[in-house]
């Protein structure tokens, strides 16, 4: 290939100038109006009020860990007036922190326990009326009531794209400032987000301290992330998100989260392989609603709370994580290696090592009662209690 478009963004200097969302999302959105190309972010600190969000045929590109985008310090405020799903206007009690341009979410409590999102902009503040953008696509149709509890935060991804392809998103260090921003179910966000989009690259990402997730994907296909860390975030470390078809999740480090790697609802022909993942609060892996015919190899999971590879439960069984393979990978630290949790079918956990020298791993592998298909072959096991306990095995 030749030549293609290439502009710069700098705090100081570049085609575009600015330390904030604005020269990043110009930057952005020129390259996507050209049908695609670079767009380079040099070294500097990015403090921004609103994501930056990609456009098909954009690859954006940093300097490592010298090329920092950091969420600012977010607020929350109680809306004064109900807001019915049709509305672009909010009345608030306090506009504080609000600024024309940043990212806004709403929230409120509903009596069943369901807690409606909806994210946009805000275009326009007079006194406590702000009007608002919303984001594109699939919004929820939700009432945003004063008896439910509804607020507004000033909160958003650092980089998202909904219903777009063939992006890249390389060599940024992305800083969720989790001490100073609200959290943000990670179904709706992340240190990267992504909705509905198709032929995705994430590369030498440098996700940390996000108050949520740090790689989210919802509804994505042929997203690819690899060589990249996720560190030190209130939830899940990646998550390839429901209906996602072929991720491939390769070479990166997870650290500090709740779950490491999470197969939402749906996630079907996946490899995770060759990833590191450590101090993890929950599961290393979880894996579950109709999650099927995924590949995880050659990782290594150690110094989790519960599980290695959590199979959640699935009832009935048509809804399991049929045909899922666990091969050749090292766990360790853990009171459970893998935990066979659900009815499945053509399972298969083979030439894994299981370590228990540190007396945590009070089990290697747990396979639930009624498991009717699942093969366990060549595994070894160190200092393991219990290396396979098989419920479906009664002792006479």
């Amino acid at each position: 290939m030749g030549d293609e478009l290439r502009v710069r963004v700098g705090p100081e200097n570049g085609d575009f100038v600015g330390s904030g969302h604005f020269a990043l999302q110009a930057a952005v959105d020129y390259v996507g109006s050209h049908g695609g190309g670079v767009v380079e972010v040099a070294a500097g600190t990015y403090e921004l009020r609103n994501a930056v969000h990609m456009r098909s045929g954009v690859r954006i590109v940093g300097h490592g860990s010298k090329t920092v985008l950091r969420k600012a310090p977010s607020v929350t405020t109680r809306l004064t007036e109900d807001v019915d799903w049709y509305h672009h206007h909010i009345t608030v009690e306090d506009p504080t922190g609000l600024h024309v341009g940043c990212g806004i979410v709403l929230q409120a409590k509903h009596g069943n326990g369901d807690r409606p999102v909806l994210k946009g902009a805000v275009v326009g503040i007079d006194g406590r009326r702000i009007r608002l953008r919303r984001a594109p696509h699939s919004q929820p149709r939700a009432n945003f009531w004063t008896t439910q509890e509804a607020t507004a935060s000033t909160l958003h991804p650092l980089v998202t794209a909904n219903w777009e392809q063939d992006l890249a998103i390389e060599n940024l260090t992305l800083d969720g400032n989790r001490a100073e921003t609200a959290k943000l179910n990670g179904n709706h966000g992340g240190c990267v987000f992504l909705q509905d989009c198709q032929r995705v690259r994430i590369a030498g990402v440098r996700a940390v301290d996000n108050n949520g997730d740090g790689f989210s994907w919802q509804v994505c296909d042929d997203v690819t992330v690899e060589d990249c860390l996720s560190e030190g975030h209130a939830d899940l470390g990646l998550h390839p998100g429901s209906g996602s078809q072929r991720p491939v999740i390769r070479g990166n480090t997870v650290r500090d989260c709740n779950i490491g790697l999470f197969w939402c609802w749906g996630v079907r022909y996946g490899v995770a392989e060759e990833n590191d993942i450590a101090r993890i609060r929950s599961h290393g892996m979880s894996i579950g609603h109709r999650d099927t015919d995924n590949v995880m190899r050659r990782n290594t999971i150690r110094d989790c709370g519960e599980t290695g590879v959590y199979f959640r439960p699935e009832d009935p069984h048509t809804r399991a994580p049929h045909r899922n393979v666990v091969e050749e990978n090292l766990i360790g630290e853990a009171p459970i290696g893998v935990n066979v949790d659900s009815r499945v079918r053509g399972v298969a956990v083979v030439r894994n090592r299981f370590e228990g020298a540190d007396g945590r791993m009070e089990c290697g592998i747990r396979i639930r009662d009624d498991v009717s298909e699942i093969t366990c072959a060549e595994n070894t096991f160190d200092g393991v209690k219990t290396p396979i306990r098989d419920e479906r095995v009664v002792a006479i």
